[in-house]
């Protein structure tokens, strides 16, 4: 009777939590509910003074879509490629030069070691935004303004996810067991690939994710290096848009609703990213521990 009791007590006394929990679930998906509902409706019922919460009764997602494709000459599926060409080589090199970097600092004594690392702490208190006109200086310098490496060159450099790596790296990989490896006659960079790297699969995931996830993202460098807007990713062009809608009130009703789709449109890469790699945050230490 008293186990019963006491099993009892417990969801009551965790009851507060998942009352709050379940309030910032809503609160985080009632903006995405809303997207989704509109990305569906055409000008007049975006603006019709229907329920801005649940459908209209005629749903144009096929003809939204087409529309947002052929707009301006099909523009939008242009920056879409960009921000995966961002994306895609701002998360790459960043995540290796963030793994290499951050297992060098934790599993090798050097020269400057301690100095290079506190410098790289007080890079990560220093916001992004403000290195970018010093950065736009520099790239304009270099004549290197309004192409793809002005926003890739930038977004391979991440002190967090340096950071994030020595961290792991320190306790996920033993010394013990890269002494073995060299001991068994494997060079550093064997030890490295065979030894360490699938140890560290977990956090060389979640570096990838976020490194991307903030290139893709990434709205005030490309804004301030790119002046054609062939090279924009999506989030500047939406913006273009947005700034093109807000100024022309009387004619680009239409306009809004390409917005809110197209808002839509980007953020399906970055869920299908997500539920691609979350699996090796789970198997990711398990696995390397076998091998």
């Amino acid at each position: 009777m008293t186990g019963s009791a006491g099993a009892r007590r417990r969801p009551q006394r965790h009851l507060p939590l998942q009352i709050f929990l379940g309030f910032l679930v809503v609160y985080f998906l009632v903006p995405f509910w809303w997207v989704i509902v509109n990305s569906s409706k055409d000008a007049p019922g975006l603006f019709g003074g229907s329920n801005t919460l649940w459908f209209a009764d005629q749903v144009d997602y096929f003809g939204n879509l087409q529309r947002l494709f052929t707009y301006d000459g099909g523009i939008y599926g242009r920056w879409i490629l960009n921000s995966t060409l961002y994306a895609f080589a701002g998360g790459i090199g960043a995540t290796i030069l963030a793994v290499m970097a951050g297992y060098g600092f934790a599993k090798y004594r050097f020269a400057g070691r301690r100095f290079s690392f506190s410098v790289l702490l007080g890079a990560l208190m220093v916001p992004a935004t403000a290195l970018v006109i010093p950065t736009f200086m520099m790239f304009s310098g270099l004549g290197l303004t309004n192409t793809i490496w002005a926003v890739i060159l930038p977004s391979l450099l991440n002190p967090f996810g340096v950071y994030l790596m020595h961290v792991y790296a320190r306790d996920a990989v033993p010394d013990e067991i890269l002494d073995a490896a060299k001991v068994d006659g494997a060079g550093e960079l064997r030890t490295f690939l065979q030894v360490a790297f699938p140890l560290m699969r977990p956090a060389v995931v979640t570096v990838l994710l976020l490194s991307a996830v903030a290139s893709w993202n990434n709205y005030f460098l490309p804004l301030a290096m790119l002046s054609d807007n062939r090279l924009f990713p999506v989030t500047v062009g939406l913006g273009l848009w947005q700034g093109i809608a807000s100024a022309n009130n009387s004619g680009s009703t239409s306009l809004w609703s390409l917005i809110i789709l197209g808002a839509l449109v980007s953020v399906i890469p970055l869920v299908i990213a997500f539920f691609t790699l979350q699996r090796h945050w789970r198997g990711g230490l398990s696995v390397g521990g076998l091998r």
